[in-house]
């Protein structure tokens, strides 16, 4: 589902330049459920930015799905993003002044899809992720674990090839970080493919492999023996 291949990542900083990736190679296969762990520094988040087609690199190959990722305009990246990726992130980055339906529908708006379809279906995502009760409340009128909830509904809306997950937990609580943990188990128990950038061992556990970064290379990368979230939420 995913290849990385030789990927390099300087950035500028005045007169000199930062090299962050040093040549990450990687692949996900379709179904993984993939931790990428790292301390602040370590290029996991530039390494989820290109990803996500947020970044380019400046060298290396970046496949997925069988399709080339390069050299890519802001509106070709747009397209490949509402078509292959759903983002979730630590701060929800949920639209305020819409309700939980709209937000998860949004996306469905990108595609084209008629609005009666758009709100059937975010409606039924609502449900998936047990808050179809609140499809017409605001952001404000929701918990973190309910906003995190509504973010990953939205995401995976559009029925996006690869989920990718920046910190879904970091700002929550251990007990409702565990829940959506829990719902991201189950979303991948479906067969979706699941990357989660995080910085805590516990959260990594909770997925199938985890990968480590320093200081833009790659120094571990190992199955684990998952933990389940579901057994460890009080």
């Amino acid at each position: 589902m995913i290849q990385i291949k030789n990927l390099h990542k300087s950035y500028k900083m005045g007169s000199s330049s930062l090299h962050v990736l040093k040549g990450i190679n990687f692949e996900v296969e379709e179904g993984e459920l993939v931790a990428i762990m790292g301390s602040s520094g370590s290029g996991k988040s530039t390494l989820l930015n290109i990803l996500g087609m947020l970044d380019g690199a400046d060298e290396g190959e970046y496949i997925l799905d069988e399709v080339p990722i390069k050299n890519l305009n802001e509106t070709k990246a747009a397209k490949y993003r509402n078509k292959f990726l759903g983002f979730v992130f630590q701060s929800f980055n949920l639209i305020n002044y819409k309700s939980a339906l709209e937000n998860v529908a949004l996306p469905l708006y990108y595609q084209g899809i008629q609005r009666k379809e758009r709100q059937s279906l975010a409606l039924d995502y609502l449900e998936r992720v047990g808050l179809k009760d609140w499809a017409t409340h605001l952001p404000s009128e929701l918990s973190g674990g309910q906003k995190q909830r509504v973010a990953i509904a939205r995401a995976m809306a559009s029925r996006p090839k690869v989920l990718l997950a920046d910190e879904p937990t970091g700002a929550l609580d251990t007990k409702t970080s565990y829940e959506v943990m829990d719902l991201i188990q189950k979303i991948n128990d479906e067969g979706k493919t699941i990357l989660v950038v995080t910085h805590e061992p516990d959260i990594a556990q909770m997925c199938k492999r985890v990968v480590q970064l320093k200081d833009g290379i790659i120094i571990k990368d190992e199955k684990v023996d998952q933990v389940l979230a579901s057994e460890n939420v009080q």
